[in-house]
């Protein structure tokens, strides 16, 4: 199955949620074949996430339908803009209303959000991820809007990268034996694998680093002082990532550190939905 197959059938099981048996509500106070017109209406400063994701809904539920778009994903938007005018079928038109304002206002304060953060930083070389934070379901949609913000996408699940996290070290008894083992599975089914390991101290960083034959060290909340340390003693061997405890308030000083990224849990589930209005135009 393609992912666009796959997507669409994820909006037709969105859309059959929301109108069950039908839209009594259109179905009581609207002819069945009138037509008219809807503004997508900007209601704050924000950065536009979810466009394509309309065009593939009002394509999907009614080709009939006819949408100008003005503005594309990734676009600094403003209070008063308007974002797209679709025409058609007025049935179509509220039956889709909700499920795609949901859709845009999400992942638009995702991006918003995102945006906000690589631009406090954009002067120096460091990433910021996100995380496996994200609403059930909503992974795609979610990771997508910090792709559009300018973040980049940490593992998409457990399935395309190891992550070797404190819970794995503490039931496998100890990093040596995380690492021994973890390569010894690799080397067993075949799988070509990123391996990411979580140090919570800087004697944790000594042992990963005589252990070796890991891509990533994540520095998981560490003051400070601890990870300056920790990025010096690594020495670009391998790449690091700063995770746990980032703020609007520390992350510049997180970023000066040298780490390689910085991973935000906040972007996708400390997020507030970007104000979005579909207003009939008469």
């Amino acid at each position: 199955m393609t992912i666009k197959n796959s997507l669409n059938d994820f909006y037709l099981a969105a859309l059959k949620e929301d109108l069950g048996e039908g839209d009594h509500t259109s179905l009581s106070t609207i002819p069945l074949n009138i037509k008219g017109k809807a503004r997508l209406i900007v209601k704050q400063h924000a950065i536009i996430a979810g466009i394509e994701v309309a065009k593939n809904i009002y394509e999907l539920y009614d080709k009939e339908l006819r949408c100008d778009f003005f503005v594309k994903d990734g676009t600094q938007v403003k209070k008063g803009d308007i974002a797209f005018v679709v025409e058609g079928n007025i049935h179509s038109i509220l039956s889709t209303e909700r499920l795609i304002l949901n859709f845009m206002q999400r992942m638009s304060g995702i991006a918003t959000y995102t945006n906000k953060l690589v631009s406090l930083i954009s002067d120096l070389p460091v990433k910021i991820l996100d995380t496996r934070k994200t609403s059930p379901c909503l992974r795609h949609f979610e990771k997508w809007a910090v792709r559009i913000g300018g973040g980049m996408n940490h593992r998409h699940g457990l399935y395309d990268m190891i992550l070797i996290k404190d819970n794995h070290i503490d039931f496998c008894g100890g990093i040596e034996k995380a690492i021994s083992s973890t390569k010894k599975y690799l080397e067993s089914t075949g799988k070509d694998l990123k391996i990411e390991i979580e140090a919570r101290s800087i004697d944790d960083v000594k042992k990963i680093i005589r252990c070796g034959g890991v891509n990533r060290i994540m520095l998981d909340n560490f003051q400070l002082k601890e990870l300056s340390e920790a990025v010096k003693i690594i020495n670009k061997q391998y790449e690091t990532e700063a995770s746990g405890g980032i703020t609007e308030e520390n992350l510049r000083l997180v970023a000066e550190t040298g780490v390689d990224f910085i991973s935000v849990g906040a972007l996708t589930h400390q997020i507030n939905s970007v104000d979005l209005s579909l207003k009939a135009e008469i």
